[in-house]
């Protein structure tokens, strides 16, 4: 075998702990997945992606973690689904890959025409979310900012709801 054009070895979630999250309910971890989608990507959304994606049903897929995120865009927000037998989109990767688009170090087209993106379902559908992510100016995903100290750091500097003074 010529090493020279072997696929470099990607990082997967083991199958131990794949066997676990798969065995999560779904519906939380899509609530999850769209109070981020919504606070990071519904403002930006425009009305003519919006009224394409308008109560069409979307999935993503984490292949190696065997998870799956149902939810729908209704009245200018994204909705958690219970999970269904179809999606009108399904869009499928490794955790890592989805990492990486996140991040922006990839883009859709590179991983989708290495196959480490799919789509299934409407093309039509695929486009227009394909087209908007591109578009879209979205912050860089940086996991270090969701370290636990980094998160505890934030906490600290917002006020005790209800509170309109500091501390006593």
């Amino acid at each position: 075998m010529n090493h020279r054009f072997a696929q470099p070895q990607r990082p997967t979630v083991p199958p131990p702990v794949a066997a676990v999250l798969a065995r999560l309910p779904p519906y939380p971890g899509s609530l999850l997945l769209v109070t981020g989608l919504n606070l990071v990507l519904a403002r930006q959304l425009p009305a003519d992606v919006g009224s394409h994606l308008n109560g069409r049903r979307i999935r993503i897929h984490v292949r190696d973690a065997g998870l799956r995120f149902d939810f729908r865009w209704q009245d200018g927000q994204f909705r958690a689904c219970p999970p269904q037998q179809a999606a009108d989109l399904t869009l499928s990767a490794h955790a890592h890959d989805f990492l990486r688009l996140a991040r922006r170090l990839d883009d859709p087209d590179t991983l989708f025409f290495n196959r480490r993106l799919s789509m299934e379902g409407d093309t039509e559908l695929g486009l227009v979310v394909k087209n908007a992510l591109d578009a879209l100016e979205l912050p860089v995903f940086d996991p270090a900012q969701w370290a636990p100290s980094a998160v505890f750091a934030r906490l600290q500097r917002l006020r005790p709801f209800g509170s309109t003074h500091g501390p006593r």
